[in-house]
């Protein structure tokens, strides 16, 4: 009688990848990973229903110069909001809270963190929506910062541009946007625009920037129709919000 022990022969799949695309927030992650997982739920959540603005934060207001700058503010569906702005380089809970909601807009996105540089030049625009079961409980439902820059540059359709192709800069090829090379004086760009899956199509994105547009700079409203706003690199949905509230006329900046 053998005294061997019975091998069990493994077999190693490479055709199953443990990386992951999640479809609806659009997340890669590596599944069986704990701390990826863990990333991946606590996102998913937030892109989808977005974060709450909670008594923590109301308590904060005063002390980080919070500013109701629109209110009772009706969207398409019926809900009913407002419009709050306060400095993008915030502190305390406010701030913490914010931290939070930019990494995911950045994750949403794969855009890189904006810099302090960039913050400090900011304000941050948020909509909050009321829960219609709870009034009292609100939910951040689209975010826009608003940065203060110097020149931005003409977008440019390349059916009706008396330039050649090769003169115009491609920023997204697959949406037919181009610009002009040249630097033309703007004072207002938006570095980001998120608005989360379940309060899309309701107008708030277009209500966020109008509102932005009319408060930036104080006692000077800034016409996006006039070239006044410019957009950092767009995506897809994000160009098509653009084109559309500024009639074709905002311009495009370099982060």
């Amino acid at each position: 009688m053998s005294s061997q022990r019975a091998l069990t022969q493994l077999h190693f799949s490479l055709e199953t990848s443990v990386l992951r695309t999640c479809p609806s927030c659009g997340l890669s992650y590596t599944k069986g990973a704990p701390d990826d997982e863990s990333l991946h739920r606590a996102h998913c959540i937030r892109v989808q229903r977005g974060m709450e603005w909670g008594r923590e934060e109301h308590k904060e207001v005063e002390k980080a110069n919070v500013e109701e700058v629109g209110r009772n503010v009706v969207l398409g569906d019926g809900t009913k909001g407002r419009i709050i702005c306060f400095r993008a380089d915030v502190g305390g809970k406010i701030g913490s809270k914010f931290a939070v909601l930019l990494e995911t807009i950045n994750l949403t996105l794969s855009s890189p963190p904006l810099t302090p540089e960039v913050l400090k030049a900011s304000k941050a625009y948020l909509f909050l929506s009321r829960s219609k079961g709870s009034p009292s409980r609100e939910k951040i439902a689209g975010c826009v910062i608003a940065q203060r820059i110097s020149t931005a540059m003409e977008v440019a359709s390349p059916e009706s541009s008396s330039k050649p192709l090769s003169d115009l800069i491609p920023v997204d090829p697959s949406t037919s946007l181009f610009v002009h090379p040249e630097k033309l004086p703007t004072p207002m760009g938006i570095p980001r625009l998120f608005v989360p899956t379940t309060h899309r199509r309701l107008g708030i994105a277009t209500r966020l920037l109008s509102v932005a547009a009319r408060t930036f700079v104080r006692g000077c409203p800034l016409d996006p129709t006039k070239g006044e706003i410019a957009f950092t690199q767009p995506t897809g949905a994000g160009a098509g919000v653009m084109r559309a509230w500024g009639k074709g006329a905002a311009r495009i900046y370099e982060e």
